[in-house]
């Protein structure tokens, strides 16, 4: 019996560099199998988003959901649209969808060339409520067309109306929208 043993301690000896070898990396470093447990999320669902993010796996799950498309456009969003609708009279400087937030360029009107505005609305959030948008409103007044001038940023009224006006726009097309997924249904 003392030789089957030893057989077997000889075996198991010989097996244990061959399942070592297969958790080296070509450069001859040691591996985990699912890498560096350093560099992921501790949030299982966080996980899985990055995993599929990296093309690492797929959901079954979402696949065989019957829902309709989901539309990641902006026109979709009842306030970026009731926000392009109220400050469509202005050109436009920067728009980001993805970064939520609209930029005006300087405006003036024909009365006072030396004093323009623009508009800055950063979105906080896509529900349409009232914490869901900074507006602020800036101010150039210039002696001349383009020199010496002073730039401030516009408190009061106006920066609140525009607000107003985003939001009751917004609240229409919320209420179109949802009497349109109505009618789908029925």
């Amino acid at each position: 019996m003392n030789i089957r043993k030893l057989f077997k301690l000889v075996v198991f000896i010989a097996i244990i560099p061959v399942m070592l070898s297969s958790c080296k990396s070509p450069d001859g470093k040691f591996k985990l199998p699912g890498g560096d447990a350093r560099k992921f999320p501790d949030d299982p669902k966080k996980r899985i988003e990055q995993n599929l993010k990296e093309g690492k796996g797929f959901r079954l799950n979402d696949t065989f959901k019957n829902k309709g498309g989901v539309f990641d456009f902006a026109s979709s969003n009842e306030l970026w649209r009731a926000s392009l609708d109220v400050i469509d009279f202005m050109p436009l400087s920067s728009v980001n969808y993805s970064g939520g937030i609209i930029i005006t360029d300087w405006y003036s009107d024909d009365n006072s060339p030396n004093e323009s505005i623009k508009i800055s609305i950063r979105f906080l959030t896509n529900e349409v409520r009232s914490d869901a948008l900074d507006v602020k409103i800036f101010n150039r007044k210039c002696l001349n067309a383009t020199m010496n001038c002073k730039f401030s940023e516009m408190s009061g009224n106006l920066p609140n109306e525009i607000k107003k006006e985003i939001l009751k726009k917004a609240t229409i097309y919320k209420k179109d929208k949802n009497k349109k997924k109505e009618k789908d249904i029925n």
